[in-house]
């Protein structure tokens, strides 16, 4: 940067650059449809770090730069809402509702309404307060009086604008609710267990608990965003809530995904029993519906109670449990040691799935709830995705139920667990245990890995215990003449092996990074960290400080990537890996720029090709994928049993591809990584981007 740069044109260049990164942000987060690269979105992030460096007098509380969290807070402080925050009454049945009906009938004497239904989310109701377009405070709802100040956590969430756009009312208080993505929350609660910690109990929990959180740091590496859905304190009005849904989005606000207007209430029974088909569908836990009257200024005359307003009622639906028979506890081993017992079950069916196996996260947990095999034991999933033990159904013990030694349960396979000081979870210590080596392998060769066709968990098994392979790297020094020795193996099914052993070498940059098992490190973040650099040496020669800067990395990551580069045994790892020729460097960035501009949303199965595989074509071609349909999404990649995605396309009109569009469109019926493009499909693609033509 020059030092001959003025304050004048400085402060010209903050303010663009600010103005550029937020729109970003709210093409990426709020729309779904980014434009940029994350290397070259980080580019403008830290072009913007310098300039507020070099004049700190330039820095504002709403600058993008903000959002990697401040210093660390001494407490909250206590903050009394202008509006407040009370609570709706709760329903399970649906006669209650027709209840409701009648009240709010009854009360408007004939006065015409409507209903609105929205999708009830499970996490933090938060108050969001903005002052001339700038978010000034956001407030926990504590007791509906009275809240907590966490507006310097708040601000670490980046789908949340910093700065309102589109001219907003002058006072806009905004009310909605912070989750956890269900998603998010699974890879928190293995990424806990994994460090030896006690995982979350739902998605709820980890994000309040995120919220609570002293250090703004470390929610800054928490998979948290929100949605909007009401107003506290406000300078214009709204004649209906769809209106005011509508406006939110237009000033940079993300609503539920998914609403109705129902001019009865028998149609909000009907959409309740579509709504809870939809529930998997949704990035966020959803435990029911709220039902508003739509039209705002009707909640006057309908008022309220001391507890909850006359003119909303949420519908809870019930929590899908079942009963089943907890057979044994066995061990699991995760990629990075951690022994985590596991409930094996009667299996039984449960939120769409059959469930055989529930994780009981530690010994401590099992001792809490008295855990025993043979019990009857309540299952649910946690946050829709983790199948977890509840509780056991003590009446229906008779005595012949045994307690589970974990410590003994590991001596009989032969580990010797520790634990460390300040964990709940036991661990190997000794990577090179065959176990644990039989894991780190079957990770290596994985899909997300390097692929390596022929290489699963019966092979691994095969492998490490004749003893021809003790680290990732000996996989490269095999010989078929080694593979003819094994059970099963002949000339065709050794050879096969071989070759996919040799094939994994050429493959992409990011698939080493993540088959590295850098703690830490998933799929996503490999990608980020290929995209940032250009080949092996750079990514072990950089700083934490270099790190924790880049987009989705953070500190946390940041110090596992470095605390894995600076041992030796890795780096000796790295060493042999490169000598057998595996691929260590990025390769050029795209094969072309055909999709350039483009956003793809990917939903059900195809035949050709997996998901991972359809999303690298679409990024080898300059698009993006991403997981939620809007209306900027350019094509919607629908497989065999696509679900609520290909819905939203319909209702959006986002044009929507089957597999033999999609692999049209990609000029490659075939499908081969490899295959060079299709002319025809790359210029019906041209016309279609330029809008002179139509595509399918």
């Amino acid at each position: 940067m020059s030092n001959a740069l003025n304050s004048t044109e400085a402060r010209k260049e903050t303010e663009k650059l600010r103005a550029e990164i937020e729109r970003h942000n709210r093409l990426y987060y709020v729309e779904a449809a980014p434009e940029i690269s994350d290397r070259d979105y980080d580019a403008l992030l830290k072009r913007l770090e310098a300039l507020e460096k070099q004049f700190p007098e330039l820095a504002t509380p709403d600058s993008p730069t903000r959002r990697v969290g401040g210093e660390p807070l001494k407490g909250f402080e206590n903050v009394r809402h202008t509006v407040p925050m009370i609570s709706l009454a709760n329903t399970y049945n649906k006669e209650e509702l027709v209840e409701f009906d009648g009240r709010v009938k009854k009360l408007l004497g004939g006065t015409p309404y409507s209903y609105i239904l929205e999708p009830k989310i499970d996490g933090v109701a938060i108050s969001l307060r903005y002052e001339n377009g700038l978010l000034v405070r956001a407030v926990t709802r504590g007791d509906g009086t009275t809240g907590d100040d966490v507006t310097a956590n708040v601000r670490t969430i980046k789908s949340i604008p910093l700065r309102l756009t589109n001219n907003p009312p002058e006072i806009l208080e905004v009310r909605g609710e912070v989750y956890m993505t269900r998603k998010g929350f699974a890879a928190l609660n293995e990424e806990r267990q994994e460090a030896g910690h006690e995982p979350f109990a739902n998605p709820r929990n980890a994000c309040a608990g995120s919220l609570k959180q002293l250090d703004p740091r470390i929610v800054a590496r928490r998979p948290l965003d929100a949605v909007f859905y009401g107003l506290g304190e406000c300078s214009a009005d709204f004649a209906t809530h769809q209106e005011m849904l509508k406006a939110l989005t237009h000033y940079g606000l993300r609503i539920t995904p998914q609403f109705w207007i129902c001019e009865a209430i028998s149609g909000v029974l009907e959409k309740l029993d579509v709504l809870v088909g939809m529930k998997r569908s949704f990035p966020f836990e959803m435990d029911g519906g709220v039902i508003k009257v739509n039209q705002r200024d009707l909640y006057e005359p309908l008022g309220s109670t001391a507890k909850s307003p006359r003119w909303a009622v949420a519908y809870k639906y019930e929590p899908e449990q079942a009963e089943t028979l907890l057979k044994e506890i066995t061990i699991q081993i995760g990629r990075t040691g951690v022994l985590t017992p596991v409930a094996e079950l009667e299996p039984v069916q449960l939120a769409g799935t059959v469930v055989k196996r529930a994780t009981l996260h530690n010994e401590d947990e099992i001792k809490r709830k008295d855990i025993r095999v043979g019990d009857r034991v309540i299952v649910e999933k946690a946050g829709e995705i983790i199948p977890a033990v509840v509780r056991v159904v003590t009446e229906k013990r008779t005595g012949k139920e045994k307690p589970f030694d974990m410590q003994a349960a590991c001596k009989a396979l032969g580990i010797n667990p520790v634990k460390n000081e300040g964990e709940v979870a036991w661990r190997i210590d000794d990577l090179h245990h065959p176990a644990m080596l039989k894991r780190w392998l079957t990770y290596f060769a994985s899909r997300n890995g390097m692929d390596i066709d022929g290489l699963g968990e019966s092979i691994v098994e095969q492998i490490v215990d004749a003893g021809l392979v003790k680290g990732p790297a000996d996989l490269y020094d095999l010989k078929k003449s080694q593979l003819l020795g094994l059970e099963g193996f002949k000339e065709k099914k050794a050879q096969n092996l071989i070759d996919g052993i040799e094939a994994s070498k050429s493959r992409p940059f990011d698939r080493i990074i993540f088959a590295l098992g850098i703690r830490h490190v998933g799929s996503g973040s490999a990608r980020v960290l290929a995209q940032s650099f250009s080949d092996i040496e750079k990514l072990m020669a950089a700083d934490i400080q270099t790190l924790e800067q880049i987009r989705d990395i953070g500190p946390v990551v940041g110090k596992s990537i470095c605390d894995f580069f600076q041992t030796p045994a890795n780096r000796k790892l790295v060493e042999r890996l490169q000598s057998a020729g595996v691929n260590f460097a990025q390769t050029a960035k795209t094969a072309s720029d055909e999709f350039a501009g483009l956003t793809f949303v990917l939903t059900g199965t195809m035949e050709s090709l997996s998901r991972e595989e359809a999303g690298e074509q679409i990024r080898a071609r300059g698009g993006s994928v991403t997981s939620s349909v809007s209306k900027n999404t350019s094509y919607v990649v629908a497989g065999d049993k696509a679900g609520s995605k290909l819905t939203k396309a319909e209702e959006l009109g986002v044009k929507v591809l089957d597999e033999k569009q999609f692999l049209t469109l990609l000029g490659n019926v075939e499908a081969t990584p490899s295959s060079p493009q299709n002319a025809t499909g790359a210029s019906r693609l041209q016309k279609e981007k330029s809008g002179q033509g139509e595509l399918f």
